[in-house]
């Protein structure tokens, strides 16, 4: 069984793909662990800057 890398609570850059809409690198706070989608575990995240809230993939995140 995977277990996530990251914690709920923690703040972290997210990187969007090269097809979504959001362009320039975030700081996201995850605010709920999810079950994988795929071999990619997921979170819920929420941007610190408009409080949008959104899922994301483990590997579309990095650590500050």
């Amino acid at each position: 069984m995977q277990t996530h890398k990251f914690a709920i609570g923690q703040k972290l850059s997210f990187s969007p793909g090269r097809f979504e809409h959001e362009r320039t690198p975030s700081l996201f706070e995850v605010t709920r662990l999810l079950p994988a989608e795929g071999t990619d575990l997921q979170y819920r995240v929420k941007n610190m800057s408009s409080g949008q809230e959104r899922v994301v993939r483990e590997s579309q995140l990095n650590s500050k």
